[in-house]
């Protein structure tokens, strides 16, 4: 005899975001919720925090610190114990105030004689001119005085991560958590040993919210899903905790991480933390799960799943199509804590801050990426490959629930691309309905955004777009198969400029064949189009070749040589390349990167372009009007 659907808890472990939910859970609660099922869900990772810096938290910490061998303390150590009594006073109006329950202490922050200051401090004396001058007035004038605390505030959490880092656990930051024991990491071994350790400060801490989250929810299942290497060990941990205390308890593991690192898992071990591990987007496999925990369907007809049997990883797939996107529901963040996000300003760039400051609802646009040609992207994959766009009707349908449950009206959208067809509806229907939102996301930098198209974007609320220049020559752009050129990008940025709207760039290094010549033009480009007020902020990264890209998957018509994978049973993604162009990419990302970083904050513009690196370099052989040509020459 069957039973009824088993009582689901959707957990975000972590380390992911601390200014707003990681949009997973409330996608999966959303969608078991529209078919009547008691789906819960719970955000670990701010939990966690929160609690390690409350008043028991940090005596905890402090207690750690003061069990350190004289060799083992640090700077930040050594500050945190000397000034513990301050911190911990100040800490609880720090954090309500980075939440908005206490904007008055705003005033207080910025007088720099409230936070105790650690080494972070340290990063405003680059901004200081002359003597007795205000570090920070070129970001924040003589007002700004919200964002001048909240930048302070941050600085002082980023001291206290500092310190949970040297006297608990080196591994630990606010999003890439013990990143290394997973990120393209074959072996099971590293996380293994990890797992076994005796726990630690921020272990048992995790352990006694993921067991308060047990009792207060009673599931039959709980998902865990993890987006990011930084995520899993966390994961684990929970796992750990659960199994431990509710072996009956069925847990799951997806996401992200798993649907690109995961796709090969051999390694038994893993399940003795998991029941089982699902690829792709999520709602059918759960579902089948669902239907086989409740006994209602076997464990030969679930739907792309991996469990043990008899000490031997298997992997099910029972074909049966997927939940068209139309259909999957409107995501909801019932039972997040909505009021206790941390609203964080790392960087000062207007662009930048969009990532870490203020709680965004999430929203998906359409699944997939409809141009799905680019070489160094997972094409191959379905979170690229399969794509579905819901309609503009459904979409704003969604938007209105979510204002209504949230009450909040900031939107990101976090599809791979946007596509401009969608978006153009979405803003007509916005508009039409007289829907007020503010909204942000990632596009293509393709022609069809015109400027006509732009100012309609942001009329509907548009405030922000990221896009992938990447690597910022033509030559590299068709090799890579971008399908655009860098005077289409200069036009289209500055078209989204030119209505307001702020824009980011992503970019790329060390893609095969490129040379010191290429790269060093690229960032003559960059500098270029912030010359020229087209882009706000960008950020470069190193390319990484990946077993689901093209150039993974055919690399002689990239003129590079793949090396054998290390043997594994565990995380396949990464996979190291030969490349016979001879050029210093570990030298130019610093020079990169830090030309980059000085262009976001309106330093060096003018500068020739090879101060910047740290190795000789040739000259830039762009022209040194080429965007503020593209700018005027007709489409």
């Amino acid at each position: 005899m069957s039973s009824p659907s088993p009582r689901v808890l959707a957990v975000i472990p972590p380390m992911t975001q601390l200014n707003t939910p990681y949009p997973s859970t409330a996608y999966l609660t959303g969608f078991l919720r529209s078919r009547s099922m008691d789906a819960r869900q719970v955000d670990l990772a701010l939990s966690l925090v929160l609690e390690l810096f409350s008043p028991a938290g940090l005596a905890s910490v402090r207690e750690a610190v003061q069990a350190l061998s004289p060799g083992d303390r640090t700077p930040q150590t050594a500050w945190f114990d000397a000034e513990f009594d301050a911190i911990a006073a100040v800490t609880p109006r720090a954090l309500a105030f980075l939440q908005g329950r206490d904007p008055t202490v705003a005033h207080r922050i910025n007088t720099r004689t409230f936070l105790p200051e650690g080494a972070r401090f340290a990063s405003l004396d680059h901004y200081i001119g002359e003597e007795g001058e205000d570090p920070l007035a070129w970001a924040f004038g003589a007002l700004g005085l919200q964002d001048r605390a909240r930048h302070l505030a941050t600085l002082f959490l980023n001291d206290l991560a500092d310190v949970l880092r040297d006297a608990v656990d080196a591994r630990f930051e606010f999003v890439r958590y013990a990143e290394k024991l997973a990120a393209a990491q074959p072996h099971f071994d590293p996380l293994a040993e990890a797992l076994a350790a005796p726990p630690h400060l921020i272990d048992t801490t995790l352990q006694r919210l993921a067991l308060q989250a047990l009792a207060a929810h009673e599931p039959d299942v709980v998902l865990l899903s993890v987006p990011f290497p930084g995520s899993v060990y966390a994961a684990f941990r929970i796992a750990q905790a659960v199994k431990a205390a509710r072996p009956h308890v069925v847990t799951v593991l997806g996401g992200g991480y798993v649907n690109t690192e995961l796709r090969e898992l051999a390694e038994p071990r893993v399940f003795d933390f998991f029941d089982h591990v699902t690829l792709d987007a999520g709602e059918r496999p759960l579902l089948a799960l669902l239907e086989h925990v409740a006994g209602k369907r076997s464990k030969t007809r679930l739907v792309r799943t991996f469990s043990r049997e008899a000490g031997e990883v298997k992997y099910t797939n029972f074909v049966e199509p997927d939940i068209p996107f139309d259909d999957v529901g409107t995501p909801t963040w019932d039972g997040l804590p909505l009021d206790r996000y941390l609203s964080l300003l790392d960087m000062l760039n207007p662009m930048n801050r969009l990532w870490s400051d203020g709680r965004w609802n999430k929203l998906t646009v359409a699944h997939g990426c409809y141009w799905k040609k680019c070489s160094f992207c997972d094409v191959s994959l379905d979170y690229i490959s399969r794509y579905e766009a819901a309609s503009a009707s459904v979409l704003v349908d969604r938007i209105e629930a979510i204002v209504r449950e949230t009450g909040q009206t900031g939107f990101h959208f976090v599809d791979e691309a946007a596509p401009p067809k969608a978006l153009k509806a979405l803003a007509e229907e916005l508009l039409r309905r007289g829907v007020a939102i503010s909204w942000w996301g990632n596009i293509r930098f393709e022609k069809t955004f015109t400027p006509e198209l732009c100012q309609l974007l942001a009329d509907s609320g548009c405030i922000a777009i990221s896009g992938g220049l990447e690597v910022a020559s033509d030559r590299l752009l068709k090799l890579m198969k971008k399908g655009v050129s860098v005077e289409q990008v200069a036009r289209v940025t500055k078209a989204f400029a030119d209505a307001g709207v702020l824009v980011h760039a992503y970019l790329m290094y060390g893609f095969p064949t490129q040379t010191t010549q290429d790269t060093v033009d690229a960032l003559e480009y960059v500098r270029q189009l912030f010359e020229n007020g087209c882009i706000h902020s960008g950020f470069f990264h190193r390319f990484a070749c990946t077993v689901h890209s093209p150039v993974g998957l055919n690399p002689a018509e990239y003129g590079v040589t793949l090396q054998p994978l290390p043997p594994g049973r565990f995380a396949r993604n990464d996979i190291a390349f030969i490349d016979p162009t001879p050029t210093d990419h570990d030298g130019l990302g610093q020079g990169l990167k830090k030309g980059l970083y000085n262009f976001m904050h309106g330093i060096g513009i003018d500068s020739d372009i090879r101060s910047w690196f740290p190795v000789r370099v040739p000259k830039t052989t762009v022209p040194r009007r080429f965007v503020e040509r593209a700018l005027t020459t007709p489409r």
